[in-house]
């Protein structure tokens, strides 16, 4: 699978898409296939603030529990309730129907500060 150009990377592996005044966030192609089969999301509630590198949720696998960091800071103004029923579409579908939060971020200039796709995709195959 490629590396969407349009979206913005962390060194943590998760993935930024700028919508307007927004930002959706979700892990990566590379991240769900290093966790292996997801059983589980843990995210954040609506009106909660994120703050970057630090986590916000947490994904857990059959073979490992892995926390969520934060690539930007802010508030948490939606979020994806679909993987509480279907925690299958992050192996599925990470980067449409996997996306887990929607943040309206507290300094825009954060998102300048993430990896672009060829940038995660030289980190990923080092």
């Amino acid at each position: 699978m490629s590396t969407p150009n349009e979206l913005r990377y962390s060194e943590e592996h998760e993935w930024v898409k700028t919508e307007d005044d927004k930002v959706r966030i979700g892990i990566t192609h590379f991240a769900q296939s290093e966790l292996g089969d997801i059983v589980f999301v843990e995210l954040p509630e609506v009106g909660d603030d994120i703050k970057s590198d630090e986590p916000f949720g947490s994904v857990e696998s059959v073979k490992t529990v892995s926390e969520l960091y934060a690539p930007i800071s802010g508030k948490v103004v939606e979020v994806n309730g679909e993987l509480e029923d279907n925690p299958e579409f992050v192996n599925e579908s990470p980067y449409e129907k996997a996306w887990m939060i929607v943040v309206e971020p507290s300094d825009k200039s954060e998102i300048d500060a993430l990896m672009t796709a060829e940038q995660y995709d030289e980190m990923t195959q080092a």
